[in-house]
Protein backbone atom coordinates (compact mmCIF):
# COMPACT_ATOMS: atom_id res chain seq x y z
CA UNK A 1 0.00 0.00 0.00
CA UNK A 2 2.86 2.33 0.87
CA UNK A 3 4.53 1.69 -2.50
CA UNK A 4 1.26 2.39 -4.30
CA UNK A 5 0.90 5.70 -2.53
CA UNK A 6 4.50 6.59 -3.34
CA UNK A 7 4.01 5.80 -7.03
CA UNK A 8 0.82 7.88 -7.17
CA UNK A 9 2.59 10.74 -5.40
CA UNK A 10 5.45 10.62 -7.92
CA UNK A 11 3.02 10.62 -10.84
CA UNK A 12 1.12 13.58 -9.41
CA UNK A 13 4.38 15.44 -8.73
CA UNK A 14 5.72 14.83 -12.24
CA UNK A 15 2.37 15.78 -13.81
CA UNK A 16 2.37 18.99 -11.78
CA UNK A 17 5.90 19.81 -12.95
CA UNK A 18 4.94 19.19 -16.57
CA UNK A 19 1.80 21.29 -16.16
CA UNK A 20 3.74 24.18 -14.60
CA UNK A 21 6.44 23.89 -17.28
CA UNK A 22 3.88 23.93 -20.09
CA UNK A 23 2.18 27.00 -18.64
CA UNK A 24 5.51 28.74 -18.20
CA UNK A 25 6.56 27.93 -21.75
CA UNK A 26 3.18 29.09 -23.03
CA UNK A 27 3.54 32.39 -21.16
CA UNK A 28 7.04 32.85 -22.59
CA UNK A 29 6.25 31.99 -26.22
CA UNK A 30 2.75 33.53 -26.37
CA UNK A 31 1.55 31.34 -29.27
CA UNK A 32 -2.04 32.66 -29.40
CA UNK A 33 -1.30 35.46 -31.94
CA UNK A 34 0.52 32.96 -34.17
CA UNK A 35 -2.32 30.47 -33.82
CA UNK A 36 -4.77 33.21 -34.80
CA UNK A 37 -3.16 33.43 -38.24
CA UNK A 38 -4.07 29.77 -38.87
CA UNK A 39 -7.61 29.50 -40.17
CA UNK A 40 -9.96 27.17 -41.99
CA UNK A 41 -11.58 30.20 -43.62
CA UNK A 42 -10.58 30.87 -47.23
CA UNK A 43 -9.29 27.28 -47.32
CA UNK A 44 -11.97 24.79 -46.25
CA UNK A 45 -14.85 27.26 -46.38
CA UNK A 46 -15.23 30.82 -47.69
CA UNK A 47 -13.96 33.85 -45.86
CA UNK A 48 -16.46 35.96 -43.98
CA UNK A 49 -17.77 39.16 -45.56
CA UNK A 50 -17.64 40.95 -42.19
CA UNK A 51 -15.29 40.88 -39.24
CA UNK A 52 -16.52 38.43 -36.58
CA UNK A 53 -18.96 40.01 -34.16
CA UNK A 54 -21.86 38.42 -32.33
CA UNK A 55 -23.70 38.85 -29.07
CA UNK A 56 -25.72 35.66 -29.49
CA UNK A 57 -23.44 33.02 -31.06
CA UNK A 58 -26.09 30.30 -31.11
CA UNK A 59 -28.28 32.38 -33.42
CA UNK A 60 -25.70 34.41 -35.31
CA UNK A 61 -23.11 31.67 -35.97
CA UNK A 62 -20.65 34.34 -34.96
CA UNK A 63 -18.88 35.71 -31.90
CA UNK A 64 -16.87 38.68 -30.70
CA UNK A 65 -13.21 38.20 -29.84
CA UNK A 66 -10.10 40.31 -29.27
CA UNK A 67 -7.61 38.51 -31.53
CA UNK A 68 -7.13 40.67 -34.62
CA UNK A 69 -5.07 37.96 -36.29
CA UNK A 70 -7.93 35.46 -36.02
CA UNK A 71 -10.50 38.07 -37.05
CA UNK A 72 -8.65 39.01 -40.23
CA UNK A 73 -7.71 35.41 -41.06
CA UNK A 74 -11.44 34.59 -41.12
CA UNK A 75 -12.25 37.50 -43.46
CA UNK A 76 -12.39 37.35 -47.26
CA UNK A 77 -9.72 40.07 -47.31
CA UNK A 78 -7.17 37.43 -46.27
CA UNK A 79 -7.36 35.83 -49.70
CA UNK A 80 -4.49 36.46 -52.09
CA UNK A 81 -5.12 39.61 -54.10
CA UNK A 82 -5.92 38.87 -57.75
CA UNK A 83 -3.81 40.61 -60.38
CA UNK A 84 -6.89 42.32 -61.87
CA UNK A 85 -8.35 43.41 -58.50
CA UNK A 86 -8.71 47.00 -57.30
CA UNK A 87 -9.01 46.44 -53.57
CA UNK A 88 -11.14 48.81 -51.46
CA UNK A 89 -11.38 48.51 -47.68
CA UNK A 90 -14.09 50.19 -45.63
CA UNK A 91 -13.73 51.34 -42.04
CA UNK A 92 -16.44 52.51 -39.69
CA UNK A 93 -18.96 51.48 -37.08
CA UNK A 94 -22.01 49.21 -36.97
CA UNK A 95 -23.65 51.12 -39.82
CA UNK A 96 -20.84 49.96 -42.12
CA UNK A 97 -20.73 46.47 -40.57
CA UNK A 98 -24.47 46.35 -41.26
CA UNK A 99 -26.81 45.75 -38.32
CA UNK A 100 -29.99 44.02 -39.54
CA UNK A 101 -28.53 43.83 -43.07
CA UNK A 102 -27.51 40.77 -45.04
CA UNK A 103 -23.89 40.89 -46.25
CA UNK A 104 -25.03 41.74 -49.79
CA UNK A 105 -27.15 44.63 -48.47
CA UNK A 106 -24.27 46.51 -46.81
CA UNK A 107 -22.34 49.33 -48.45
CA UNK A 108 -19.59 46.91 -49.48
CA UNK A 109 -22.11 44.35 -50.72
CA UNK A 110 -24.01 46.85 -52.83
CA UNK A 111 -20.82 48.33 -54.27
CA UNK A 112 -19.65 44.87 -55.29
CA UNK A 113 -23.01 44.18 -56.95
CA UNK A 114 -22.40 47.12 -59.30
CA UNK A 115 -19.42 45.37 -60.95
CA UNK A 116 -17.41 48.60 -61.06
CA UNK A 117 -14.07 49.00 -62.78
CA UNK A 118 -11.16 51.19 -61.80
CA UNK A 119 -9.76 53.72 -64.25
CA UNK A 120 -7.12 51.22 -65.33
CA UNK A 121 -9.70 48.47 -65.90
CA UNK A 122 -9.31 46.40 -62.74
CA UNK A 123 -12.32 44.89 -60.97
CA UNK A 124 -13.36 46.92 -57.93
CA UNK A 125 -13.77 44.65 -54.90
CA UNK A 126 -14.92 46.24 -51.65
CA UNK A 127 -14.21 44.65 -48.26
CA UNK A 128 -16.32 45.44 -45.22
CA UNK A 129 -14.05 46.15 -42.22
CA UNK A 130 -16.62 48.12 -40.28
CA UNK A 131 -16.90 47.08 -36.65
CA UNK A 132 -19.57 47.95 -34.06
CA UNK A 133 -19.10 50.77 -31.54
CA UNK A 134 -18.11 54.25 -32.66
CA UNK A 135 -14.47 55.17 -32.02
CA UNK A 136 -11.82 56.50 -34.39
CA UNK A 137 -9.01 54.81 -32.47
CA UNK A 138 -10.63 51.42 -33.05
CA UNK A 139 -10.75 52.24 -36.78
CA UNK A 140 -7.04 53.16 -36.82
CA UNK A 141 -6.23 49.82 -35.17
CA UNK A 142 -8.20 47.94 -37.84
CA UNK A 143 -6.70 50.09 -40.62
CA UNK A 144 -3.20 49.18 -39.47
CA UNK A 145 -4.01 45.50 -39.96
CA UNK A 146 -5.86 46.10 -43.23
CA UNK A 147 -2.85 47.81 -44.81
CA UNK A 148 -1.01 44.47 -44.71
CA UNK A 149 -3.48 43.17 -47.32
CA UNK A 150 -2.59 45.49 -50.21
CA UNK A 151 -5.58 47.84 -50.42
CA UNK A 152 -5.68 50.39 -53.23
CA UNK A 153 -8.22 52.65 -51.53
CA UNK A 154 -9.56 53.20 -48.01
CA UNK A 155 -13.06 54.54 -47.39
CA UNK A 156 -13.38 55.72 -43.79
CA UNK A 157 -16.92 56.35 -42.51
CA UNK A 158 -17.13 58.63 -39.48
CA UNK A 159 -19.71 60.45 -37.41
CA UNK A 160 -19.63 62.85 -34.45
CA UNK A 161 -20.01 60.06 -31.89
CA UNK A 162 -16.85 58.36 -33.20
CA UNK A 163 -14.92 61.57 -32.36
CA UNK A 164 -15.88 61.61 -28.66
CA UNK A 165 -12.52 61.90 -26.88
CA UNK A 166 -13.53 59.86 -23.83
CA UNK A 167 -14.68 56.94 -26.02
CA UNK A 168 -11.35 56.35 -27.78
CA UNK A 169 -9.96 53.75 -25.36
CA UNK A 170 -13.17 52.13 -24.14
CA UNK A 171 -13.54 49.75 -27.10
CA UNK A 172 -12.61 46.15 -26.16
CA UNK A 173 -10.44 45.75 -29.30
CA UNK A 174 -8.41 48.78 -28.32
CA UNK A 175 -8.08 47.84 -24.66
CA UNK A 176 -7.02 44.26 -25.39
CA UNK A 177 -4.43 45.06 -28.07
CA UNK A 178 -1.98 47.06 -25.99
CA UNK A 179 1.12 46.08 -27.96
CA UNK A 180 -0.37 47.12 -31.29
CA UNK A 181 -1.63 50.37 -29.78
CA UNK A 182 1.82 51.20 -28.42
CA UNK A 183 3.34 50.54 -31.84
CA UNK A 184 0.83 52.91 -33.43
CA UNK A 185 1.68 55.54 -30.87
CA UNK A 186 5.33 55.36 -31.91
CA UNK A 187 4.73 55.08 -35.67
CA UNK A 188 2.03 57.68 -36.34
CA UNK A 189 1.68 59.58 -33.09
CA UNK A 190 -1.65 58.06 -32.09
CA UNK A 191 -2.40 59.50 -28.67
CA UNK A 192 -4.43 57.69 -26.02
CA UNK A 193 -4.61 56.96 -22.33
CA UNK A 194 -2.09 54.16 -21.73
CA UNK A 195 -3.67 53.29 -18.40
CA UNK A 196 -6.86 52.19 -20.18
CA UNK A 197 -5.08 49.34 -21.96
CA UNK A 198 -5.17 45.78 -20.64
CA UNK A 199 -1.69 44.37 -20.09
CA UNK A 200 -1.93 40.71 -19.06
CA UNK A 201 -0.02 39.56 -15.99
CA UNK A 202 2.27 36.54 -16.09
CA UNK A 203 -0.55 34.29 -14.88
CA UNK A 204 -2.91 35.71 -17.51
CA UNK A 205 -0.37 34.87 -20.22
CA UNK A 206 -0.25 31.18 -19.27
CA UNK A 207 -2.23 28.41 -20.89
CA UNK A 208 -4.78 28.69 -18.10
CA UNK A 209 -5.02 32.44 -18.46
CA UNK A 210 -5.42 32.24 -22.24
CA UNK A 211 -8.05 29.50 -22.27
CA UNK A 212 -10.78 32.01 -23.26
CA UNK A 213 -8.77 33.18 -26.28
CA UNK A 214 -8.06 29.59 -27.32
CA UNK A 215 -11.71 28.62 -26.93
CA UNK A 216 -12.80 31.63 -29.01
CA UNK A 217 -10.41 30.63 -31.80
CA UNK A 218 -11.81 27.09 -31.84
CA UNK A 219 -15.41 28.32 -31.81
CA UNK A 220 -14.71 30.73 -34.66
CA UNK A 221 -13.40 27.85 -36.79
CA UNK A 222 -16.41 25.68 -35.97
CA UNK A 223 -18.87 28.46 -36.79
CA UNK A 224 -17.33 28.55 -40.27
CA UNK A 225 -19.26 25.39 -41.15
CA UNK A 226 -22.58 27.12 -40.40
CA UNK A 227 -21.46 30.32 -42.12
CA UNK A 228 -20.59 28.38 -45.27
CA UNK A 229 -23.89 26.49 -45.22
CA UNK A 230 -26.22 29.42 -44.51
CA UNK A 231 -24.46 32.72 -45.22
CA UNK A 232 -25.79 33.91 -41.84
CA UNK A 233 -23.41 35.93 -39.65
CA UNK A 234 -25.82 37.77 -37.35
CA UNK A 235 -29.20 37.23 -35.73
CA UNK A 236 -32.12 38.77 -37.63
CA UNK A 237 -34.98 39.31 -35.16
CA UNK A 238 -38.58 39.21 -36.33
CA UNK A 239 -39.10 42.69 -34.86
CA UNK A 240 -37.01 45.46 -33.33
CA UNK A 241 -37.50 48.72 -31.47
CA UNK A 242 -37.36 51.58 -34.01
CA UNK A 243 -34.88 54.38 -33.51
CA UNK A 244 -36.18 57.18 -31.29
CA UNK A 245 -37.94 60.05 -33.10
CA UNK A 246 -39.27 62.06 -30.11
CA UNK A 247 -36.92 63.64 -27.58
CA UNK A 248 -36.69 65.69 -24.42
CA UNK A 249 -35.32 69.23 -24.60
CA UNK A 250 -31.86 68.10 -23.43
CA UNK A 251 -29.16 70.08 -25.26
CA UNK A 252 -26.09 68.28 -23.91
CA UNK A 253 -23.62 66.13 -25.82
CA UNK A 254 -21.21 64.13 -23.64
CA UNK A 255 -21.58 66.72 -20.92
CA UNK A 256 -21.00 69.69 -23.22
CA UNK A 257 -23.54 72.48 -23.46
CA UNK A 258 -24.02 75.04 -26.25
CA UNK A 259 -22.29 76.92 -27.63
CA UNK A 260 -19.04 75.26 -26.47
CA UNK A 261 -17.70 72.14 -28.13
CA UNK A 262 -14.09 72.34 -27.06
CA UNK A 263 -11.31 71.08 -29.33
CA UNK A 264 -10.21 68.55 -26.72
CA UNK A 265 -13.69 66.98 -26.85
CA UNK A 266 -13.09 65.77 -30.43
CA UNK A 267 -10.40 63.23 -31.33
CA UNK A 268 -9.08 64.86 -34.50
CA UNK A 269 -5.63 63.59 -33.50
CA UNK A 270 -6.87 60.02 -34.04
CA UNK A 271 -8.24 61.01 -37.44
CA UNK A 272 -4.90 62.53 -38.37
CA UNK A 273 -3.03 59.42 -37.20
CA UNK A 274 -5.20 57.18 -39.38
CA UNK A 275 -4.73 59.34 -42.45
CA UNK A 276 -0.98 59.50 -41.83
CA UNK A 277 -0.89 55.72 -41.51
CA UNK A 278 -2.58 55.24 -44.89
CA UNK A 279 -0.43 57.84 -46.63
CA UNK A 280 2.81 56.34 -45.32
CA UNK A 281 1.78 53.15 -47.14
CA UNK A 282 0.96 55.11 -50.29
CA UNK A 283 -2.76 54.32 -50.06
CA UNK A 284 -5.44 56.88 -50.92
CA UNK A 285 -7.98 57.53 -48.18
CA UNK A 286 -11.37 59.18 -48.61
CA UNK A 287 -13.49 60.31 -45.66
CA UNK A 288 -17.27 59.91 -45.50
CA UNK A 289 -19.45 61.61 -42.90
CA UNK A 290 -22.09 58.90 -42.65
CA UNK A 291 -25.86 59.50 -42.85
CA UNK A 292 -27.78 60.16 -39.66
CA UNK A 293 -31.45 60.11 -38.82
CA UNK A 294 -32.93 63.61 -39.04
CA UNK A 295 -36.08 63.35 -36.97
CA UNK A 296 -39.30 65.24 -37.55
CA UNK A 297 -40.74 64.31 -34.15
CA UNK A 298 -41.10 66.09 -30.82
CA UNK A 299 -38.24 68.51 -30.05
CA UNK A 300 -36.62 67.72 -33.39
CA UNK A 301 -35.89 71.44 -33.65
CA UNK A 302 -33.49 70.84 -30.74
CA UNK A 303 -32.12 67.40 -31.58
CA UNK A 304 -31.52 65.62 -34.86
CA UNK A 305 -31.73 62.26 -33.10
CA UNK A 306 -30.99 60.51 -29.82
CA UNK A 307 -27.25 60.90 -30.37
CA UNK A 308 -27.02 64.52 -31.44
CA UNK A 309 -28.35 67.90 -30.38
CA UNK A 310 -28.41 70.13 -33.44
CA UNK A 311 -25.91 72.68 -32.14
CA UNK A 312 -23.22 70.06 -31.47
CA UNK A 313 -23.66 68.23 -34.75
CA UNK A 314 -23.73 71.41 -36.81
CA UNK A 315 -20.55 72.63 -35.15
CA UNK A 316 -18.93 69.24 -35.72
CA UNK A 317 -19.72 69.40 -39.44
CA UNK A 318 -18.17 72.85 -39.68
CA UNK A 319 -15.01 71.70 -37.93
CA UNK A 320 -14.78 68.50 -39.95
CA UNK A 321 -15.02 70.37 -43.24
CA UNK A 322 -12.46 72.97 -42.11
CA UNK A 323 -10.10 70.22 -40.92
CA UNK A 324 -10.30 68.19 -44.11
CA UNK A 325 -9.74 71.27 -46.25
CA UNK A 326 -6.70 72.27 -44.18
CA UNK A 327 -5.26 68.75 -44.41
CA UNK A 328 -6.19 68.22 -48.08
CA UNK A 329 -8.39 65.22 -47.35
CA UNK A 330 -11.35 64.46 -49.61
CA UNK A 331 -14.65 64.46 -47.70
CA UNK A 332 -18.09 63.25 -48.72
CA UNK A 333 -20.55 64.84 -46.30
CA UNK A 334 -23.45 62.39 -46.71
CA UNK A 335 -25.10 63.22 -43.41
CA UNK A 336 -28.54 64.03 -44.87
CA UNK A 337 -28.85 61.74 -47.90
CA UNK A 338 -31.14 59.19 -46.19
CA UNK A 339 -34.68 60.18 -45.11
CA UNK A 340 -35.81 59.33 -41.58
CA UNK A 341 -38.19 56.66 -42.89
CA UNK A 342 -35.17 54.53 -43.96
CA UNK A 343 -33.58 54.20 -40.52
CA UNK A 344 -34.15 51.05 -38.50
CA UNK A 345 -33.15 50.47 -34.87
CA UNK A 346 -30.60 53.27 -34.54
CA UNK A 347 -29.97 56.81 -35.72
CA UNK A 348 -27.13 55.45 -37.91
CA UNK A 349 -28.56 52.09 -39.06
CA UNK A 350 -30.46 52.18 -42.34
CA UNK A 351 -32.56 49.91 -44.53
CA UNK A 352 -31.10 48.41 -47.72
CA UNK A 353 -32.67 51.27 -49.66
CA UNK A 354 -31.02 53.77 -47.32
CA UNK A 355 -27.69 52.07 -48.08
CA UNK A 356 -28.52 52.32 -51.79
CA UNK A 357 -28.92 56.10 -51.50
CA UNK A 358 -25.51 56.34 -49.83
CA UNK A 359 -23.89 54.06 -52.42
CA UNK A 360 -25.14 56.33 -55.22
CA UNK A 361 -23.42 59.29 -53.56
CA UNK A 362 -20.29 57.23 -53.04
CA UNK A 363 -20.08 56.11 -56.65
CA UNK A 364 -20.49 59.71 -57.81
CA UNK A 365 -17.57 60.70 -55.55
CA UNK A 366 -15.37 57.86 -56.86
CA UNK A 367 -16.05 58.96 -60.42
CA UNK A 368 -15.38 62.58 -59.54
CA UNK A 369 -12.08 61.56 -57.96
CA UNK A 370 -11.26 59.51 -61.09
CA UNK A 371 -11.01 56.33 -59.05
CA UNK A 372 -13.50 54.33 -61.11
CA UNK A 373 -14.45 54.37 -64.79
CA UNK A 374 -17.61 56.06 -66.03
Amino acid sequence: MTWTRLIIARIVFKATLVFVALNGLFALLQPVPLLGRASLYNVVYPGRERLPYGENPALSYNLSLFDLNAMFASHALARRKATDEFRVVMLGDSSVWGFLLRPEETVAGQLNARALRSRDGRRVRAYNLGYPIMALTKDVLILNEALQHQPDLVLWFVTLESFAAEAQTTHPLVRHNAERMSQLQQRVGLSFDQSALVRPSLLERTLIGQRRALADWVRLQLFGVLWAATGIDQHYPESYTPAQRDFTDDLSWHGHQPPQLLDEALAFDALEAGIRLAHTQGVTLLLINEPILISEGKNSHIRYNAFYPRWAYDLYRQRLRAWTEAHHVTLLDAWDVVPQSEFTDSAVHTTPYGVHLLVEQLIALLREQKVIAE
